[in-house]
């Protein structure tokens, strides 16, 4: 197997309806990979699903849980896919040009999961920092490189 290497690209995307597409293909096929893992394998593993909605709720007072599910839907079909494109994949290309697409995935993964647990989680919500590195702690790792990695392979494809 070779592994996919990202540095003969541009650093950003140019601005297309291709693009837009991209965003959403890679955020729709993250998504949806993320919550069967958030929603059927990790409750199997450690006996609770995870609960972005909940999270959202904490983070923003809600009351109402569709409207923390929605928000959570859009940051990560619309938001996150942005944000590797054009935060994520742009810093490594420049910092480490040769690492491979694989762990880029992986990277852009770890910084969704510090930003949710850490900053949004313990930061703005009150929780404890990673919810106290809790067996769910891990699960969301999991979730979160999963979705990094298939935003960054949904985009390499598409940009083929």
């Amino acid at each position: 197997m070779t592994m996919i290497e990202t540095h003969h690209a541009p650093l950003f995307p140019p601005i297309s309806g291709r693009l837009v597409a991209t965003i959403v293909i890679a955020g729709l096929a993250a998504d949806i990979t993320w919550e069967f893992w958030a929603r059927a394998i990790t409750p199997l593993l450690v006996g609770g699903a995870l609960e972005p909605a909940a999270l959202v709720q904490s983070v923003f007072g809600f009351q109402n849980r569709l409207a923390g599910e929605i928000i959570h839907a859009i940051v990560g079909i619309i938001f996150y896919p942005i944000g590797y494109l054009f935060i994520a994949r742009p810093l490594q290309r420049m910092i480490v040009p040769r690492l491979p697409l694989f762990l880029t995935g992986l990277g852009f993964g770890t910084g969704l999961w510090i930003f949710a647990l850490y900053v949004m989680a313990h930061l703005i919500a009150g929780l404890p920092a990673f919810l106290g590195f809790i067996p769910l702690t891990w699960a969301s790792l999991v979730g979160h490189w999963l979705f990094g990695l298939v935003v960054a392979y949904v985009v390499w494809f598409r940009e083929r």
